[in-house]
């Protein structure tokens, strides 16, 4: 693995980034984790693990590397966050704004060679797009920060039960069939394939291609999406020698009969994908972004500002996050 720290934003101070950055790095020799860095408010973080009645030490990280805090303290740049106040549940402006400021510098240090990867805690992506008009979602920011095209930057969910990708996102489900296309289906597709071999060290990675309608549209009888659009992606995906099949039922595809079947299901639309993620590995899913020249990793849940200071959220899928982005960094480095 690359020798750089990893970059951790803090998300929305008042939802449950704070506490799960603090509870992971609690764990970090028991759980062997890398070196990271928060990109954030260090008094934010000292104050979660208060509510969470964690002992932290929190350092900033100036001029000092990080291998000069690490792992006695967790390392902090906190410059641009001075005099926020910890208010875990009460989302305001001041946090939105610290919390794009804070992806931003984590993009940044990345690009810039200084950490080897970014690790995204939570945002609210509606509180956001207030101050940054245009703001859709994370992966999306991503996208724009490394100059490529939205439909480019592949959101992969992946936990130990499951990897699934959503072919559209962030749009209303009426929006859905206008979207998709099979050059979509085929360019997003030909990304995961990439991906999947380069980051994830599968050599041939089996790809299941869901259908849009219900029964995969059963012969035409409940839409002709499956065969006007994605079974002449699937075709032209297995031309180019990628294992590709389907359109397959999606109300049968996630059964534990079928998923050890692939290595990745490809699914039409944002609920499609997530609910069988989030039903399975809600605890460990991670929200990778493919297709990026950077590593971007993120746990596969929201701000929860419902529990957020309660000392009840659970930080498995962001150790999950920590540790995949340090996997492909390493892969990336060899």
């Amino acid at each position: 693995m690359s020798d750089l720290p990893l970059a951790v934003s803090i998300g929305d101070p008042a939802g449950v980034g704070p506490e799960i950055i603090a509870r992971a790095f609690a764990q970090r020799f028991e759980l062997a984790l890398p070196p990271f860095v928060v990109i954030g408010s260090g008094a934010v973080i000292g104050d979660a693990a208060v509510a969470c009645g964690i002992d932290l030490a929190w350092s900033e990280l100036n001029h000092r590397g990080v291998e000069g805090i690490w792992p006695d303290a967790l390392p902090v740049i906190d410059d641009a966050f001075r005099g926020y106040r910890y208010r875990p549940g009460e989302p305001d402006r001041a946090g939105a704004e610290m919390a794009l400021v804070a992806l931003e510098s984590a993009i940044d240090r990345v690009k810039a060679g200084h950490t080897a990867a970014v690790v995204t805690a939570p945002v609210a992506k509606s509180a956001i797009a207030q101050i940054a008009p245009g703001f859709v979602g994370q992966t999306e920011f991503l996208a724009a920060a490394c100059g490529l095209p939205a439909d480019d930057a592949v959101m992969m969910l992946a936990g130990p039960s499951l990897r699934t990708v959503p072919m559209t996102v962030h749009c209303a489900l009426a929006d859905v069939p206008a979207r998709l296309s099979s050059e979509l289906i085929v360019t997003r597709s030909r990304i995961v394939a990439r991906a999947l071999t380069t980051d994830f060290g599968i050599a041939r990675p089996r790809l299941a291609i869901a259908g849009l309608n219900p029964h995969a549209g059963e012969d035409g009888r409940m839409g002709s999406e499956e065969a006007t659009i994605i079974a002449p992606a699937i075709a032209r995906l297995r031309a180019e020698g990628i294992d590709a099949t389907g359109p397959h039922p999606a109300d049968t595809l996630f059964a534990p009969h079928k998923r050890g079947s692939y290595d990745v299901a490809i699914a039409m639309y944002h609920d499609q994908a997530l609910v069988p993620i989030k039903a399975l590995d809600f605890d460990e899913g991670v929200n990778v972004t493919l297709g990026l020249p950077i590593v971007r990793t993120s746990p596969d849940h929201g701000t929860a500002f419902d529990i957020a200071g309660k000392g009840t959220a659970r930080p498995e899928a962001m150790i999950a996050a920590i540790r995949m982005a340090a996997d492909i960094a390493r892969r990336r480095s060899r």
